[in-house]
C-alpha cells in the first residue's frame, strides 16, 4: 500500500511512524518537515498528503501535528478525505470500521512509540463495515464533499 505521511515537525514519533510503515511493507511518501524543502506548516503538509489520497496517488495518509487537530482539520478540507484524529487503538479501529476513514491523524505530543504501534495495528487490521447504516453515513459524507444537500 502507498501511504503519504506528513508532519509539521521532524519529531521522533514522526520518524518512527515512517520507519514502522516501511517495516510493514508500505511505500511511504513524505511531506512537510519529513521531506527536505517542502512546506512544513501543518495546514500545507496535511493538505498535500490528503490530496495524494483524494487523487489516488496514495491509498491512505497519516497526518501529524503537535495536537493532531490542525492536521485533521486541514486534511478534511480536501474532498474525498475522511480524516480521523485517533489517540488510541479503539478509536483507530472504529474510524476505519464505521467511518471508512482513509486518513489517520496523530498527535506528536500524545503518541508514544508503543501507542503508535497499537494504533497502526488497529488501523490496518480493521476493514470498512458493509452494514447498511454505516455505508449510508459514509455516502452522506461523500455527498457533503460534492456540495449536495442531504436529508
Amino acid at each position: 500500500m502507498r501511504i503519504s505521511v506528513s508532519s509539521d515537525m521532524d519529531e521522533p514519533v514522526a520518524r518512527s511512524l515512517v520507519a514502522q510503515l516501511t517495516e510493514r511493507g508500505h511505500d511511504v511518501v513524505t511531506h512537510g518537515a519529513l521531506s527536505p524543502g517542502a512546506d512544513p506548516q501543518w495546514a500545507a503538509c496535511s493538505q498535500a498528503a490528503a490530496r495524494d489520497v483524494a487523487s489516488g496517488a496514495s491509498d491512505q495518509a497519516v497526518v501529524c501535528c503537535w495536537t493532531g487537530t490542525g492536521a485533521s482539520i486541514a486534511a478534511n478540507k480536501v474532498p474525498g478525505v475522511r480524516a480521523a484524529l485517533c489517540t488510541d487503538a479503539y478509536t483507530a479501529d472504529g474510524a476505519r470500521r464505521w467511518n471508512d476513514a482513509n486518513v489517520l491523524a496523530l498527535s506528536l505530543r500524545l503518541t508514544s512509540e508503543p501507542l503508535l504501534k497499537e494504533i497502526l495495528d488497529a488501523w490496518f487490521a480493521a476493514e470498512a463495515s458493509a452494514e447498511a447504516e454505516d455505508r449510508q453515513n459514509v455516502e452522506r459524507v461523500e455527498r457533503l464533499d460534492e456540495g449536495r444537500a442531504t436529508r
